[in-house]
This record gives C-alpha cells, sequence and structure tokens, in this order.
C-alpha cells in the first residue's frame, strides 16, 4: 500500500506546481534573455537534500527579481527541495552534518533566507534553520510564505525607507540589526 503524502509535501507539491505554472513565462523569457547575452542560462551546484543525500540543484543564472530561486520550482515539484525549509548547502558544507539538518527537505525559502541582507551575526543563520526545523508546522509555512511574497512585493516597490528606531538605511532600504538581543559571550550551538 503507498504512503499518501504528508500536508507540508502535499502543499508543496501543489502550491509548487501552481507556481510554476504561474512563472513559466516569466522563467522562459529570462532564459532566452541570458542564452542570447551571455550564453550561460544555468548555474549548478551539488548541494546536500534529505537525509544528506546530495543532488544537482539547477538555477537560472540571475538573481534580478530573485528569478534564481522561482528556477527551482521544478526541484520544489519533484520532491527535492521544499518551499519552506533551511536554505540548500552545498555538499561537504560543515553544517550539513547537524543531524537536524537530514529530517527536513531545504527551502526557497526560510527564516534565515528572509533575514538575509540585515546584520545578523556570522552564526544567525544556522540558529534560525535549526529553530524552524525543531518547530515547523504548516500554519508556520504558510506565514513564511506570505513573508516572502510581501518581501518580494516590497522589492518590487520603489524605495521608500521609513526610518525606524534602530534600523539601519543602507541604499534605500531599511536593516534591522538582530544583534542587539545578544548576551556578550554568546556562543552558538552546533
Amino acid at each position: 500500500m503507498e504512503r499518501l503524502p504528508g500536508p507540508k509535501r502535499a502543499l508543496d507539491a501543489l502550491l509548487g506546481a501552481a507556481l510554476l505554472v504561474l512563472a513559466a513565462p516569466l522563467l522562459a523569457a529570462a532564459a532566452a534573455a541570458l542564452a542570447l547575452r551571455e550564453g550561460r542560462v544555468l548555474v549548478r551546484q551539488d548541494v546536500a537534500g534529505r537525509g544528506g543525500l546530495p543532488f544537482t540543484l539547477r538555477s537560472l543564472n540571475t538573481r534580478h527579481l530573485r528569478l534564481d530561486l522561482l528556477s527551482r520550482l521544478p526541484e520544489v515539484v519533484r520532491g527535492r527541495l521544499s518551499l519552506v525549509g533551511p536554505a540548500p548547502l552545498p555538499v561537504g558544507h560543515p553544517r550539513t552534518r547537524a543531524a537536524w539538518r537530514g529530517t527536513v527537505r531545504p527551502g526557497l525559502t526560510g527564516p534565515a533566507q528572509l533575514r538575509r541582507g540585515s546584520r545578523m551575526p556570522w552564526d544567525e543563520p544556522a540558529l534560525l534553520d535549526q529553530a524552524y526545523v525543531e518547530d515547523h508546522w504548516l500554519g508556520g509555512d504558510l506565514a513564511l510564505l506570505a513573508r516572502s511574497c510581501a518581501a518580494l512585493a516590497g522589492a518590487l516597490r520603489p524605495a521608500r525607507a521609513a526610518r525606524r528606531p534602530g534600523s539601519l538605511v543602507v541604499r534605500g532600504h531599511v536593516t534591522v540589526s538582530d544583534t542587539d538581543h545578544r548576551r556578550q559571550r554568546y556562543i552558538a550551538a552546533p
């Protein structure tokens, strides 16, 4: 008897397929433009997947409008990536050996990816990913997806940097420092 996919995998398959269909014309146009302009359309990277199993992740050779992430949607539909999870790491990266990392699929977006660009300490992404893995649930995934969509929409709007207390304005973007909450001599868990 074949086992039915869990709710997270079902969400990945259904929403991933829908997003892929919607993004396909944009991705095809971007691939054609890259082929004409640069000749190199895809970037390939060997990354560690669920259980530490390696696979080749293919992305469009661009960061414009985050098309590189959207071009990874086929891997979500195949089941190698998840919509939400820790960032994929190259095979052999020291953080791939953490036991908690092998229990989930890497994701297109997640808490650490959403905080990228802030002035968080170097070890903070690993802690955010670990906290996500230990406490993830479908409602949290939907909230992170909504935040990712809002961040993408914000990146497309003209920069109106509203100054918030404790924020740093860099090139018209507001970044919030995450270092203020850390105690002195803070040591990250392995």
